[in-house]
């Protein structure tokens, strides 16, 4: 019960066709997701494992992704622990988090894991009702980027407040680790392939502070899941890639600054995914056209074992209100260039 494709990019097998899997993809530019919406609440739909399933099904039955994932949010082990968490639409978080008393009262790990039993019965019920040849990933979110939401909410702005208070990183690092780890855990267990870390706020670092705070939590969870963990960091520098390269990871995230040609040159092992600009995908028909011609054309100056370990994807997720013809028109180009 696995794609072969994605398969073979985590191994870095050769071969043709990349798997095709877009972060996001099931979201608000989707009608099958706008259609449920208007039944049910986003925290109904992440909470209720069975809804959870028919959400991320959505895509997969519509567009033929290689590749589902986890439909949920990488805020609730936040609320597992014991912060206010609602969704008005967007994510509102009260209390956040003001210094080292919090962490007092914070719940423990066995009341936070049983908070989160829905994520892995939602994988369990995503797997039973995915197609075999269709693989699934879990995901959670990076310590740094849980950090910075709980110290100064969705609106981080410049994160002043965050990265000058790292010793109330790590002592929200000795609480948050060990949940996050049982999520991994669990979403394994319960049939995924492999749990992506998106660490959407580890890009706004320096190098140095990169190194201090995401690499050491980053190196804990991956050498005690190898093979079975990706990593996506959102506006991430060549420097800061290279600090965790060595990492027994099962795949990387690349978002569209980068040429991955490039990317598979110097990154050796594991997939490679990315990474069309998303925001191309609300382009008019000609530029359309042009714009993804101009980037599959790109990939196939390289040879199938050069391009070994590639997962076509977008250069972080879809945005809502992207055209759903141009989404799947794009994996209609990928797979027709590549004599899918």
């Amino acid at each position: 019960m696995t794609n072969k494709k994605f398969q073979n990019a985590i191994n870095r097998i050769p071969q043709n066709c990349p798997p095709i899997w877009f972060m996001r993809q099931a979201g608000r530019y989707h009608d099958h997701y706008q259609n449920l919406k208007k039944n049910y609440t986003f925290e109904q739909l992440c909470k209720t494992p069975k809804l959870a399933a028919e959400t991320a099904m959505g895509p997969i039955r519509d567009f033929d992704f290689d590749v589902s994932i986890l439909f949920s949010d990488i805020l609730f082990p936040l609320e597992a622990l014991g912060l206010g968490l609602a969704y008005n639409p967007g994510p509102q978080i009260d209390p956040l988090l003001k210094d080292l008393n919090c962490l007092k009262n914070f719940k423990s790990l066995d009341e936070a894991s049983d908070f989160l039993k829905f994520q892995a019965e939602a994988v369990k019920c995503t797997r039973e009702e995915l197609p075999d040849d269709k693989s699934l990933i879990g995901f959670i979110g990076g310590p740094w980027t849980l950090f910075t939401y709980a110290k100064e909410g969705v609106h981080k702005g410049n994160m002043i407040v965050s990265k000058t208070n790292q010793e109330l990183f790590h002592g929200f690092c000795e609480q948050m680790i060990p949940l996050l780890s049982y999520c991994i855990e669990a979403q394994l267990k319960a049939g995924a392939e492999v749990v992506m870390i998106f660490d959407t706020s580890a890009g706004e670092l320096s190098p140095a502070q990169f190194n201090e705070v995401v690499i050491p939590p980053l190196t804990q969870l991956t050498n005690k899941f190898p093979g079975k963990i990706g990593y996506y960091a959102k506006g991430t520098t060549w420097d800061q890639v290279n600090t965790y390269k060595d990492l027994p990871l099962a795949g990387r995230g690349f978002d569209h600054r980068y040429d991955l040609k490039n990317v598979l040159q110097t990154q050796k092992d594991g997939f490679i995914q990315g990474n069309f600009d998303q925001t191309l995908l609300f382009s008019s028909t000609e530029e359309f056209e042009q714009r993804s011609d101009q980037f599959i054309n790109s990939m196939k100056e390289l040879n199938s074992e050069e391009r070994a370990g590639w997962v076509c994807g977008l250069g972080h997720g879809v945005l809502p209100k992207t055209p759903q013809d141009n989404v799947r028109r794009l994996i209609s180009k990928v797979r027709e260039a590549f004599n899918d």
